[in-house]
C-alpha cells in the first residue's frame, strides 16, 4: 500500500512548554529576571528553557518559591577569584541543581515565573534572587504507535501533504507516505526538487485543505478499476504499489472528490480534525525508490503533526534539547573523536585522546567486572577465512552486510561481521564435560559490516565498530540461571552510567525456525523465569525471535526520555548444530551445548554517542576525560601548580592546566569544555596550600585544601560517582 507505517516506536516524552508571561506580572520584571537567568545560568543551560528546568524543594520562605543568595562568594584570599566566580556563583549553582541532568521532567512540568527584586542589582551579586515555581499538567509526545488517535491525524496530514504538493506541482509524482514515530513523511518523484520557500508554500495550501473540510471517504475497488484511474492519471510508482499489494480488495481513500490514494487506513473523518497549528513541514531527504540505490532519486518531505498547538511547540522544545544534545556536534565541540569521511573514509571512527581515555575506562571497567563475574576474556582476530562464515551461514543469510572477501595465498578471507563463529572456533578447539559447563567467554571485538553512506549517522551507525559480545555455553538446565545471571550484569553496568529505566520485550519461536518445539519450549520457559525471578515487566513479541531461537532486548531511557535499544539477550540452537558442538554428558554421550549470545552496551561507538547525548557532553566525573582543570591567574604561583599536578596525577586524578589569558575567559573556556572541577589558583592559594574550586554542575564550592579536592575526585572514581 502506498501509506505504512515503519521505523522502531519511540517512547512517550514529557516535556515543560515555556508560557508567556503573565500581564499580572510587575512591568518589565519578568523580561529582567529572563536577563538574570540567562546570564547566570550560562553556559549550562544553554538553549534550554527556564520553563524545562527540574523541580527543587521549595524554600521555607514562601510557598512554591527558591531562594538563593546572590552575594560573592567566599573563595580565599584571591581577589581574582573572587571576582571570577562573582555573583553569579549561588544563583548559577541554584540554576545547575534545578537543570540537573534530567532537563525534563516526566512526572511534572514546570514554569519558571519568578522575578528578581532588582535585576541590575542580582546580576552584580548583590540581591537575593526568588524563583516561583508552578507545577503544570504534563504534555506527553506520543508515538503513533501508542496513540490510534495520532496515527490517524499523521496519517491524514501525509494524504493533505500529497495532494498540497500535486495542487502546487502537478508534475511531482507521487510514491509511498507513511506516518513514523512522530510524524510522517511523503516521497514524491520530482527531479527539480523543493526548496525552503516549497515546504513554506506546501504548508499553506495544505492549511487551506484542512480549513476546506473534506471528508476522509473510503472507496473498495476492483484490480482491473484501479489500475485503469492510476494509469489515468500517469503514476507509474503507484501502479508498481498496486501490483505488489496482494490482498483484495483495493481500498482507496479520498479527500473529498479532488484528490484519491491508494490505501489502507485509517484517517480521520474530516480535513477539519487536524489542527492547523499543530501540523509543520520540517525537512527535504533525498531517498531512493524501494531504497535500491540503482532506482530514481526521490524527494522526500519529512512533517510532524499533533492534536494541539501546545503538543507542536512542546515537540520543538524536545527537538531543539536533541539537537543541543546530538553527539556529532559535541563530538566535534569537546574533541573526543572524528569521523573523516573524505580523507579516510565514511563509518570510521577516530578517537582522540579525550575521547580514547574515556573509552579505556568503560573498557576497563567492563573487563574487571565480567572477570569479576565468571567471565574469561578473549581475543580473536579481525578476519578469517571465508568457509567459516559458509558454515555459520553469514555467506547465505548476511551477504550484504559484509565487505567483498579478500584473497591470500589462493585463500579467500572475510573481514569479520560478528565474533560468534570465532567464540565457536575456540570451543571447538577444546574438549569439554558437563561438568565444564557453563563457560562464559567475553570479547570487546570489532567487527565490519558494510553500510550505505545515506544510512550511516555519527557513531549510531558505523562501518567498524566494537561489540562487547559474550557468549555462554550451559546445560539446559543452567539456562535460567545464566540467563538471571545476564540480567543482573546488565543491569549493574547500564545502571553505573546512569541509566535506571529499562524496557523489556520478549521474543517467542517463529514460524519458520530451527530446533524442535520441545528445545523451544524450554528455552522460551526459562527466559520467562528469569525474568520473573528478576522482577521486571515485560512485553511478550509472538513470533518476532530469530529463527535461531528466543531472545530478550532491553532498552534504556535517556535523559530526554528517549529510548535506545542497547542489551540483547539470545538462545542460538543453530550455530552450535552448524559447527557439530558437543560435551560430554554423565552417561558418557555426545550432546548438544546451548549457546547464549548477549550484548549489554550493544557497540562501544553507539553507547559513547548515546552516554554524550544523555549528558550532553557534562560526563560523571569518575569518568570524565579531564575532571579537574587548574587555572593559575600568575606565573608566581607555577611551582605550587607543578606540585599540585603531580599530586594529582600521582592519585589518579585526570587533571590539565591552561594559562595565559584573562581569568574571565579561563573560566568561560572551562565550562564550554564541560570540565567538572575548575580550580583558580591565585598567590593567596598557593601561599594556603589551597585551591578556589568551582563545579559545572554545583557552582562554587569554596576554598578546599588540595588534599581534600583529590580525596573527593579519587571518592569518585572508586565508587564511580557522578559529582565531586
Amino acid at each position: 500500500m502506498s501509506c505504512c507505517p515503519v521505523g522502531a516506536p519511540r517512547a512517550p516524552v514529557s516535556v515543560a512548554v515555556r508560557a508567556s508571561s503573565s500581564s499580572s506580572s510587575p512591568s518589565g520584571g519578568v523580561g529582567r529576571m529572563a536577563t538574570v537567568v540567562r546570564r547566570a545560568w550560562a553556559p549550562v543551560t544553554r538553549g534550554v528553557a527556564a520553563s524545562a528546568a527540574r523541580p527543587y524543594a521549595a524554600s521555607s520562605t514562601a510557598p512554591g518559591v527558591l531562594r538563593s543568595s546572590a552575594s560573592p562568594a567566599r573563595v580565599g584570599g584571591s581577589k581574582a577569584a573572587a571576582a571570577a566566580w562573582g555573583g553569579r556563583t549561588s544563583l548559577g549553582a541554584s540554576a545547575r541543581g534545578l537543570s540537573s541532568t534530567n532537563v525534563f521532567d516526566f512526572d511534572r512540568n514546570i514554569r519558571v515565573k519568578a522575578v528578581a527584586e532588582d535585576a541590575a542589582a542580582a546580576e552584580a551579586g548583590a540581591a537575593e534572587a526568588a524563583v516561583a515555581v508552578e507545577v503544570l499538567p504534563p504534555i506527553k509526545l506520543l508515538t503513533s504507535d501508542e496513540s490510534p488517535e495520532l496515527l490517524r491525524i499523521r496519517h491524514t496530514t501525509a494524504h493533505i501533504c500529497a495532494m498540497a504538493v500535486q495542487t502546487l506541482f502537478p508534475k511531482a509524482q507521487c510514491t509511498i507516505g507513511p506516518w513514523i514515530d512522530r510524524g510522517f513523511y511523503y516521497d514524491f518523484f520530482y527531479p527539480e526538487g523543493f526548496s525552503d520557500k516549497d515546504l513554506k508554500d506546501i504548508k499553506k495550501q495544505m492549511i487551506k485543505i484542512i480549513n476546506k473540510d473534506y471528508p476522509l471517504r473510503r472507496e473498495e475497488v476492483t484490480r482491473e478499476e484501479a489500475e485503469r484511474r492510476i494509469k489515468e492519471l500517469n503514476e507509474p510508482y503507484k501502479l508498481e504499489i498496486l501490483q505488489a499489494i496482494k490482498t483484495e480488495p483495493i481500498t482507496i481513500y479520498h479527500i473529498g472528490d479532488q484528490w484519491w490514494d491508494l490505501c489502507a487506513g485509517p484517517h480521520v473523518e474530516s480535513t477539519k480534525m487536524i489542527h492547523p497549528k499543530a501540523i509543520d513541514l520540517e525537512s527535504v531527504a533525498g531517498a531512493y525508490w524501494r531504497g535500491d540505490e540503482t532506482k530514481p532519486m526521490l524527494q522526500r518531505i519529512y512533517g510532524t503533526a499533533w492534536s494541539s498547538p501546545e503538543e507542536l511547540v512542546a515537540y520543538n522544545t524536545f527537538k531543539a534539547e536533541a539537537k543541543r544534545r546530538d553527539h556529532r556536534t559535541l563530538g566535534k565541540d569537546l574533541n573526543l573523536f572524528s569521523i573523516q569521511q573524505e580523507e579516510v573514509g565514511g563509518g570510521l571512527v577516530f578517537w582522540h585522546p579525550k575521547g580514547a581515555i574515556m573509552r579505556n575506562m568503560i573498557e576497563n571497567y567492563w573487563k574487571d567486572l565480567h572477570l569479576a563475574k565468571g567471565y574469561d576474556l578473549l581475543y580473536t582476530p579481525h578476519v578469517g577465512k571465508l568457509d567459516l562464515w559458509k558454515t555459520s551461514g553469514h555467506a547465505d543469510f548476511y551477504a550484504e552486510n559484509m565487505y567483498k572477501p579478500i584473497e591470500v595465498e589462493d585463500e579467500i578471507y572475510q573481514l569479520k561481521p560478528m565474533n560468534c563463529p570465532f567464540h565457536v572456533a575456540v570451543y571447538k578447539d577444546g574438549y569439554f564435560s558437563y561438568r565444564d559447563l557453563p563457560i562464559r567467554w567475553a570479547e570487546l571485538g570489532t567487527v565490519y559490516r558494510y553500510e550505505r553512506s545515506g544510512t550511516m549517522h555519527g557513531l549510531f551507525r558505523v562501518r567498524g565498530f566494537t561489540q562487547d559480545d559474550a557468549h555462554i555455553f550451559c546445560l539446559p538446565d543452567q539456562v535460567a540461571g545464566e540467563i538471571k545471571g545476564v540480567l543482573d550484569l546488565i543491569e549493574e553496568i547500564l545502571g553505573t552510567f546512569g541509566f535506571k529505566e529499562f524496557e523489556v520485550n520478549l521474543s517467542t519461536q517463529p514460524e519458520k525456525s530451527v530446533g524442535g518445539p520441545e528445545i523451544w519450549k524450554v528455552a522460551e520457559d526459562a527466559l520467562k523465569e528469569a525474568l520473573g525471578v528478576k522482577g521486571w515487566d515485560y512485553k511478550v513479541d509472538e513470533g518476532g525471535g530469530a529463527f535461531y531461537g528466543p531472545k530478550i532486548d532491553v532498552k534504556i531511557t535517556d535523559a530526554i526520555g528517549r529510548k535506545w535499544q542497547c542489551s540483547t539477550v539470545q538462545l542460538d540452537f543453530n550455530l552450535p548444530e552448524r559447527f557439530d558442538m558437543s560435551y560430554i554428558d554423565s552417561e558418557n554421550s555426545k550432546q548438544r551445548p546451548i549457546m547464549i549470545h548477549r550484548a549489554i552496551f550493544g557497540s562501544l561507538e553507539r553507547f559513547y554517542g548515546i552516554l554524550t547525548e544523555n549528558y550532553a557532553g557534562a560526563f560523571p566525573l569518575w569518568i570524565a576525560p579531564t575532571q579537574v582543570r587548574l587555572l593559575p591567574v600568575t606565573d608566581n604561583v607555577t611551582p605550587y601548580v607543578q606540585e599540585t599536578v603531580r599530586r594529582m596525577k600521582a592519585a589518579g586524578v585526570r587533571v590539565e592546566v591552561t594559562s595565559n589569558e584573562r581569568l574571565a575567559k579561563l573560566v568561560r573556556n572551562a565550562e564550554k569544555a564541560k570540565v567538572p572541577v575548575m580550580c583558580i589558583v591565585g598567590e593567596a592559594e598557593a601561599a594556603d596550600g589551597k585551591l578556589a574550586v568551582r563545579t559545572y554542575a554545583d557552582g562554587d564550592q569554596g576554598v578546599l585544601t588540595v588534599d581534600e579536592v583529590i580525596a573527593r575526585c579519587v571518592a569518585a572514581n572508586q565508587g564511580k560517582l557522578d559529582k565531586f
